[in-house]
């Protein structure tokens, strides 16, 4: 990656759910730096610290997704963990057939926002209050807090991804509704400070990617269709 690269990365805007946290921040820290106390201006210090922590973590870079209906995008930042054939989840109604599975895990340091697979029409959403175990743990697919979608192509097929929480994380954002159509590497969501992706890919449909490799959202190729 490019130094020019690198910064625009660093630097890119927020997501639209760093507010509130911003605000406690930076209230925090004008207040704490204010007054004439140790203590709350050490408070003050560490609410600026948290707001920078908070523009890093909550960054939405802009992405171009390559074109193509036949290309499977991987749905988050993050390093593949995991590649495997396992039935999709039951609660999305995929059938039992065992499919490939790609997790990708996000640590602290990625950006978190969530990008949409492939282009289609969500059918079905399923959310699952859970455990909040290591995400990078093959368990957590069905032990954490979750929020499964399955994303129905044009001509029929079926792809899952699934919205996992992780140790740190405590909160999943989901930005779609049953019903919408949606287009390939665009944002549909976001899981809070440490998480792990899944997408199940169609049957006979196999990964292009191996474990241990970095993934960019919405822009590096998962599968073909």
């Amino acid at each position: 990656m490019s130094l020019i690269k690198s910064f625009k990365l660093v630097l890119a805007p927020p997501h639209r759910a760093a507010t509130p946290f911003l605000g406690i921040g930076l209230l925090t820290g004008v207040f704490g730096r204010a007054t004439p106390w140790r203590l709350t201006r050490a408070l003050g210090t560490a609410g600026f610290a948290f707001t920078g922590f908070c523009l890093y973590f909550f960054r939405n870079p802009k992405r171009t997704s390559p074109q193509g209906d036949n290309l499977v995008l991987s749905s988050a930042d993050g390093r593949v963990t995991g590649i495997s054939m396992v039935p999709p989840p039951p609660a999305l109604e995929m059938g039992s057939e065992p499919v490939w599975r790609v997790s990708t895990f996000l640590s602290v340091l990625d950006v978190h926002v969530n990008r949409m697979p492939v282009s289609g029409t969500i059918t079905k959403i399923a959310y699952h209050a859970g455990k909040f175990l290591n995400a990078s743990l093959d368990k957590a697919s069905e032990h954490n807090e979750r929020n499964e979608l399955r994303v129905t192509l044009k001509d029929g097929r079926q792809v899952a991804v699934v919205q996992i929480a992780g140790l740190v994380a405590r909160r999943i954002l989901c930005d779609v509704q049953e019903g919408e159509h949606v287009q390939a590497g665009e944002l549909f969501g976001l899981i809070r400070f440490g998480s792990r992706t899944d997408i199940y890919l169609p049957p006979g449909v196999t990964p292009d990617v191996l474990e241990g490799q970095t993934m960019i959202g919405g822009e590096t190729v998962i599968a073909k269709l």
